[in-house]
């Protein structure tokens, strides 16, 4: 009798934590009395695999929500931020593995603001700046060591004013005047160790005036310096 009475209270926890279990699963993907999403949302792929997790405040997104891969659950493909009583967000992209890849802000389907690229070790890549889904502001590049390799500013998408590059040992070996996109003005081409090679004008992507030529600081024809830079490469191959 007592076995019955021990077997009779088992089955009856047993019931309750299922029906608690049922209960809790069916407040996922709730609608309010505005039929509106409200709560913890899932969506799943055809293949069963999550599509998505995240959670709906009258109707719109609110928090941190995670969207998978179709081919793996593991990791997330891209994380969003979403902000309350604001149409920006901040997201994350990764790689399968879980690497990050990108990470900005986002206004509708538009780039805004500053963005991050990373090196599949996670260092830093380049950074950039949007204005309206175009490059607008400065944009640097890194080497893998941290770097700078290039420095350029954009405008409405375009490059604009000085661009410059860098060696890996932070020599300045290119400046460079853009206008609207293209080269106009002062350029400046140096030599690995920092010296002046040569220098000169750009009107709307050519080269116009006099440029002036040098080899180990000292003024040149544009013959001897071409000479040299054929006599370098041909050393180095």
């Amino acid at each position: 009798m007592i076995k019955i009475k021990r077997l009779f209270f088992i089955l009856l926890f047993f019931a309750c934590f299922f029906t608690s279990e049922n209960f809790n699963g069916q407040k996922i993907n709730q609608l309010d009395a505005n039929n509106q999403r409200v709560g913890v949302w899932k969506k799943y792929y055809s293949n069963k695999r999550i599509r998505y997790v995240g959670q709906f405040k009258n109707g719109k997104e609110v928090g941190v929500f995670k969207f998978y891969d179709i081919t793996s659950s593991v990791h997330p493909v891209i994380i969003k931020t979403f902000y309350e009583n604001s149409d920006s967000l901040y997201v994350k992209f990764f790689t399968l593995k879980g690497k990050i890849e990108t990470e900005g802000v986002m206004k509708g389907r538009e780039r805004v603001g500053n963005w991050k690229y990373f090196y599949p070790d996670g260092i830093i890549m380049s950074e950039e700046n949007y204005k309206n889904g175009k490059l607008h502001g400065p944009q640097i590049i890194y080497y893998q060591d941290g770097q700078v390799t290039e420095f350029s500013n954009y405008k409405n998408g375009l490059l604009d004013a000085t661009s410059s590059k860098y060696a890996s040992n932070g020599v300045l070996i290119q400046e460079l005047t853009y206008e609207n996109g293209e080269l106009n003005g002062l350029a400046k081409f140096f030599e690995l160790d920092g010296q002046l090679l040569e220098t000169g004008n750009y009107k709307n992507g050519l080269r116009v005036g006099n440029w002036e030529y040098y080899m180990d600081g000292e003024v040149a024809t544009e013959k001897e310096v071409r000479k040299k830079s054929t006599f370098t490469r041909k050393k180095e191959d």
